[in-house]
């Protein structure tokens, strides 16, 4: 069960940084419309990290008295924020953010000096 809530804890900040990444170079927009004030007005890393922390308090304490429901509940939180982390980071790759300048600059040829 720790390492589920870490790797919650993980996906959810890397979520925020991922998110963060995409809409500050403006190339995204927030689609959740219960965020936009929030991360218009640069909090939304505050806002993670205390909820992660919350939920993993939370999560931790139906672990002790239902741990079956505490497990499979924290399974599907985490393979739903994997989904949206990788898709996220996808997203980074395919606009070209997280690539070398060398690989998007276009002067790269294989075989060739």
């Amino acid at each position: 069960m720790k390492y589920l809530l870490g790797f919650l804890a993980g996906f959810v900040i890397l979520d925020g940084l991922l998110t963060q990444a995409l809409l500050g170079n403006g190339l995204m927009r927030e689609g959740n419309p219960f965020l936009v004030p929030i991360v218009a007005q640069g909090n939304l890393m505050v806002l993670k990290l205390v909820a992660t922390i919350i939920c993993v308090i939370i999560l931790w304490d139906l672990y002790k008295r239902l741990p079956r429901v505490a497990l499979v509940t924290t399974s599907c939180l985490v393979v739903a924020y994997g989904v949206i982390v990788f898709w996220n980071f996808g997203l980074l790759l395919s606009l070209g953010i997280l690539l070398p300048c060398w690989l998007t600059s276009g002067n790269w040829h294989l075989g060739q000096k």
